[in-house]
């Protein structure tokens, strides 16, 4: 077995050796089922009492087409569920430095980038895992509260798909962002609490924001969140706020993505992962 591949089994057996990953993706599960059934709910019963009308507006106000409605219940496994991925990865790198273990992993495996190299494969992998968890929640509640709805759920339709498989590349990429603050941030405290003010409050903010100010609109896109969305081609946040300026494609606010997890990362190796660990 090569080194390569003996790095990143190692790093696996130490996320699945603790209770936090399946404890958190328990927890995604509840947040993004229950956020699917609520908004299902409120839009497919909204869209079927006036006829086609706004979920949310009086009769004759703007239209809303049906066929927009899945795509967005599908996408909350992205678009509030990405904290997920993020935690798990950074935890992954924060235990190490809070349980002191990364000196016995470095006595083994001498060449840190190889271990933080195992790192990042695994959050990759634990973020696409993450993503199928919330899609389970997303698509199998929101498919079948349309279907009562007499709302087509369009899970025969090829972009559905499609939208489907952003969504696990986008939590992919989480995963590996979640590493590489974890490496920048070696503090589990610090990195916990960065996270959640950023992905909760601040960039919500910015991006509420960016729906009123042009100029915030043109910067705020290459947000994170903003990037993560448009991967995945659709968003609760886009329809309740729109920012301003151009949208990225899809493709884009992937690279956009995957920069953040190399920068992160970068930063954090050259940074904290290279210091004495004793």
């Amino acid at each position: 077995m090569s080194l390569a591949m003996r790095v990143v089994r190692s790093e696996y057996t130490k996320v699945i050796s603790t209770r936090m990953w399946w404890v958190l993706a328990l927890v995604m599960f509840g947040y993004v089922g229950l956020s699917t059934a609520g908004i299902s709910l409120v839009f497919g019963l909204n869209l079927g009492g006036d006829g086609g009308g706004a979920p949310g507006t009086p009769p004759g106000g703007p239209s809303f087409d049906p066929s927009a409605l899945p795509p967005l219940i599908y996408s909350f496994a992205s678009s509030i569920g990405y904290v997920f991925p993020l935690l798990i990865g950074a935890l992954a790198v924060t235990n190490e430095f809070r349980h002191q273990t990364l000196t016995p992993t470095f006595l083994a495996s001498p060449r840190r980038g190889p271990v933080l190299g195992g790192k990042l494969a695994n959050g990759l992998l634990f973020g696409a895992l993450y993503g199928i968890v919330g899609l389970l929640a997303s698509v199998g509640i929101g498919a079948l509260i349309l279907s009562l709805l007499d709302i087509d759920p369009l899970l025969g339709e090829s972009d559905t798909w499609a939208l489907i498989g952003r969504v696990v590349l986008a939590m992919a990429l989480w995963g590996a962002i979640g590493v590489g603050v974890g490496t920048l941030i070696p503090s589990q405290v610090g990195s916990i609490v960065v996270i959640l003010a950023f992905t909760q409050f601040l960039e919500p903010i910015l991006r509420l924001a960016a729906s009123f100010v042009d100029v915030l609109g043109e910067v705020a896109q290459y947000l994170p969140g903003a990037a993560s969305d448009a991967l995945v081609g659709a968003s609760f946040f886009a329809v309740a706020g729109p920012m301003t300026g151009p949208a990225l494609q899809w493709w884009q606010g992937g690279l956009v993505l995957a920069g953040y997890a190399v920068l992160f990362t970068v930063l954090g190796f050259v940074t904290s992962w290279r210091r004495d660990v004793t």
